[in-house]
């Protein structure tokens, strides 16, 4: 199965480090994620850039709607992603574990699924 390690990481932490710090804590992700490659075990992986320069989009009222971030609403952004194969849920929990940023941020396991999922419906309430 597939499962996606999804780092929330708190919003402003990255101009809390050094230079040094954070080429450190990013060459710690690069060097999990190289392991993890040698082992079969990654499909993708990505950092992703401040929520400064993002963008959400949505239609509201049936009006399209664009909001320039950075989000003054969020204290946590998405800051990358590793994307697992061949795993089951148990070893995605221990891999989110020995993954650098767990030190630093909240490493999420979901698992991919289609968007209705029976497990998720057999829990809805009636």
């Amino acid at each position: 199965m597939s499962y996606l390690l999804l780092i929330h990481e708190p919003v402003g932490q990255r101009a809390t480090r050094t230079e040094a710090e954070g080429r450190a804590a990013y060459a710690a992700m690069v060097a999990f994620g190289e392991r993890l490659a040698a082992e079969g075990k990654l499909k993708a992986v990505e950092s992703l850039a401040s929520q400064a320069s993002a963008v959400r989009v949505s239609h509201a009222q049936g009006r399209p709607q664009t909001l320039d971030g950075p989000f003054a609403e969020a204290k946590e952004m998405v800051g990358g992603f590793f994307l697992l194969q061949n795993v089951d849920r148990e070893e995605a929990i221990a891999l989110a574990h020995a993954c650098p940023a767990a030190q630093w941020c909240t490493v999420e396991v979901r698992g991919l699924a289609p968007c209705f999922d029976d497990d998720d419906a057999a829990r809805a309430p009636a």
